[in-house]
């Protein structure tokens, strides 16, 4: 999160000099955008608000890729399938509730002509089997989070490119859109019983083993959680990871992989599976070898502080809410899962619902001024993150409030909330994520030292929203924005990075 464009460039400007050489098939977050692999931090159908997304092709060849939605509590699967992106190619959704009252579940739908494999209908409802232990027989028992629909109206998902489409192949030819229909040839436009892009075939094809190569990155994508009723809307970027694998990646859709486990870098990384490249405070580049993937994802996430600001002033209706997300928690809390579990740098197994997360908040007013850290709204509950200093979900909303006693957050209506009392109506905050305990560990440098990064793997932004009461006379008026949290990041060992 805190590397820069600049940063960038001056590494790619110097790469095949020695230490640098293959620079561009590490692990890395890319600044800029692009990548192998998308994690857009936050879905929502709290409030009534839908969720809109798009994922975005930008070569010159096609890709199949694993689309993945995951529920906020312990990130179990509510629902994915395999896309099929021809070159150039934009596929966009929106996930919205399937009735308008708070006890229905989510659902997918589409309109566009992209293929994918397979959705047989349109909407798509998210489905409570990854954890409620419909599917134990394959894998996925249940868990300690609650077990009904409305735990699919929030969380979050990811998009992982499994290959690219080879050129002149039937599988490029089935996926790409015929000229002025907008329909792939191999695709029917929907119908009573079939979904818009469901394209038969294409999934025999995809799995030969020989019309599908190694991905190369080129995806980005970007959300917004719209609420027509309020007039709200709150868009970001997904965020990039690039040189996630050197490898296809393809798995059949009813395949719970590849999950971010799957970073390999073999022909880089010299003491294990794959190799990251993170850039510390200063702009001083770490390079990481990990003997696990989902380390070397965990660590381009790392972050030992994130930080960002808030506004609550009653007098012109504003809120805040900030989402926090750990995309790869559920690899080292999720005992049923993965039994050795918990392990660094997750301090808790999931039990009872929730596994907790120690942190250390601060927070500042305009002036530097800071409260009395002790002090929560009243009544005080264990949802005050200064009383319980704890985040305990996968994906955690965190809303800034002058009262205490709410159930879901002031922004989007979570229930995976926490409150934290503003101090003042405006000012900035800081969570200490490394609160002397976290770290992950195993990393190892080039030349065999070993590495741990402070902190934990994040993603998220600070959403706010203001209504101006009198921007006319009769006339109401929503302002909203979304700003992505700031991060510090710093590591422990011998490396120059970590000084």
């Amino acid at each position: 999160m805190n590397r820069n464009s600049l940063t960038t460039a001056v590494v790619a400007g110097i790469a095949g000099v020695a230490g640098f050489a293959g620079l561009a098939n590490a692990v890395d977050l890319n600044p800029d955008g692009l990548g192998q692999v998308l994690l857009y931090p936050y879905f929502t159908v709290n409030k009534s608000a839908d969720t809109q997304f798009s994922v975005v092709n930008t070569s010159d060849v096609g890709k199949a890729v694993k689309v993945r939605f995951l529920e906020g509590y312990n990130s179990r699967e509510v629902l994915d399938f395999n896309l099929y992106l021809s070159a150039h190619d934009v596929w966009t959704a929106s996930i919205g509730a399937i009735s308008s009252d708070d006890t229905s579940g989510a659902q997918l739908k589409w309109s566009d002509k992209s293929c994918i494999d397979f959705l047989d209908k349109n909407p798509y409802p998210f489905l409570p089997y990854g954890y409620d232990g419909t599917l134990v027989s394959q894998g996925q028992p249940a868990d300690s989070g609650p077990q009904d629909i409305t735990r699919t109206r929030e969380g979050y998902f990811e998009i992982i490119a499994m290959g690219d489409i080879v050129p002149g192949s039937d599988l490029e030819a089935a996926i790409t859109h015929v000229p002025q229909q907008g329909v792939p040839d191999g695709g029917v436009p929907g119908g009573a019983t079939g979904a818009a892009g469901n394209c038969p075939g294409i999934g025999a094809m995809a799995g030969s083993g020989t019309q599908l190569v190694a991905p190369t990155g080129g995806l980005f994508g970007g959300a917004a959680v719209i609420n027509v009723g309020e007039g709200t809307f709150y868009s970001y970027n997904a965020e990039a990871i690039d040189g996630f694998t050197e490898i296809p990646l393809y798995t059949n859709p009813s395949s719970l992989l590849p999950t971010l486990q799957a970073a390999n870098t073999p022909s880089v990384a010299t003491n294990g599976v794959a190799r990251s490249y993170i850039f510390t405070n200063g702009g001083a580049l770490l390079t990481a070898d990990y003997a696990d993937g989902r380390d070397a994802v965990s660590a381009v996430l790392m972050a030992d502080s994130i930080y960002n600001e808030y506004y609550v002033d009653a007098n012109f209706g504003a809120s805040s809410d900030w989402v926090i997300t750990f995309p790869t928690k559920r690899f080292y809390v999720d005992k049923q899962l993965y039994p050795t579990n918990p392990t660094a740098p997750f301090e808790t197994a999931f039990d009872g619902g929730k596994s907790n997360v120690l942190i250390a908040p601060s927070i500042y007013d305009r002036e530097e001024g800071t409260p009395v850290l002790s002090s929560c709204p009243s009544p005080i509950g264990p949802d005050c993150i200064l009383t319980n200093p704890n985040l305990p979900y996968e994906v955690n909303v965190v809303s800034f409030t002058t009262a205490g006693g709410a159930s879901s957050s002031a922004v989007f209506g979570s229930k995976l909330y926490k409150s934290i009392p503003a101090y003042g109506n405006d000012g900035w905050a800081k969570f200490d994520l490394y609160a002397s305990t976290h770290q992950l560990p195993g990393g190892t440098t080039p030349a065999g030292a070993d590495i741990a990064l402070n902190g934990l793997p994040v993603l998220g932004f600070y959403a706010t929203n203001v209504i101006n009461v009198n921007a006319q006379p009769g006339k109401l008026a929503n302002y909203s924005g979304v700003f992505r949290h700031k991060a510090h990041r710093s590591c422990t060992g011998a490396d120059p990075a970590c000084s």
